[in-house]
């Protein structure tokens, strides 16, 4: 199973043989390292954990920079991984800790499946965070034009405020996950991925990414 993490750059767009416009996000990829196997016997699920980027050893606790101290470049503990994520898997047999995930295991015309943080967006009202058309601009209507209206009552919920209502709070930084987005291009030297479509998060979201 093909995974990785990058962090989103920008959206842009690209023209293909037929002369189409298709949107795509640019992702960049770094060099991820194989920082533990999980298994079934001693964990009761099988997962590889693997970690990316570099983070000042101050900001790392002991137990962490333990957990990472056979891995090269980390033998001082004066650095660390910036980021440690797992991806459950059905078989880790063929990997190993240490092990490196480049840019390279992912081709073209792959299809793949993309986790984010949504961008956050604060406590909102009922008509930006689910679309409510507000009340009337008429008939004496003066300070109600984005209210949600009535929330209870006889008819319904038996006069309490039944569960699920759609009622105006906090809105956003939600993980979203979106399935089937293709491997537009990839630039193996500047470490970018293209992937069809839009990603979630703003620029420098940390992006989970998995083959299909």
């Amino acid at each position: 199973m093909k995974f990785t993490l990058a962090k989103k750059v920008n959206m842009t767009q690209i023209f293909g043989e037929d002369g189409r416009v298709a949107p795509a996000t640019v992702l960049k990829v770094e060099t991820a390292t194989v920082s533990q196997i999980r298994t079934k016997e001693k964990d009761g699920y099988i997962a590889v954990q693997i970690g990316t980027g570099v983070r000042n050893g101050k900001n790392i606790s002991k137990a962490v920079k333990g957990h990472i101290k056979g891995l090269a470049g980390f033998e001082d503990g004066k650095k660390g991984f910036a980021v440690l994520k797992e991806f459950r898997v059905s078989d880790a047999s063929s990997m190993n800790k240490g092990d490196k995930i480049e840019l390279e295991t992912f081709a073209v015309g792959d299809s793949v499946t993309v986790s984010a943080i949504s961008k956050g967006k604060g406590f909102q009202g009922v008509v930006k965070r689910h679309g409510f058309h507000g009340g009337p601009r008429s008939h004496g209507q003066k300070h109600s034009e984005r209210e949600p209206g009535s929330i209870g009552g006889g008819g319904r919920g038996g006069g309490k405020v039944i569960k699920g209502m759609r009622m105006a709070g906090r809105m956003g930084s939600d993980r979203i996950t979106v399935k089937n987005l293709k491997v537009l291009g990839i630039d193996k030297e500047n470490n970018v991925m293209l992937v069809s479509g839009a990603v979630p998060g703003r620029r420098g979201t940390l992006v989970e990414i998995r083959g299909n």
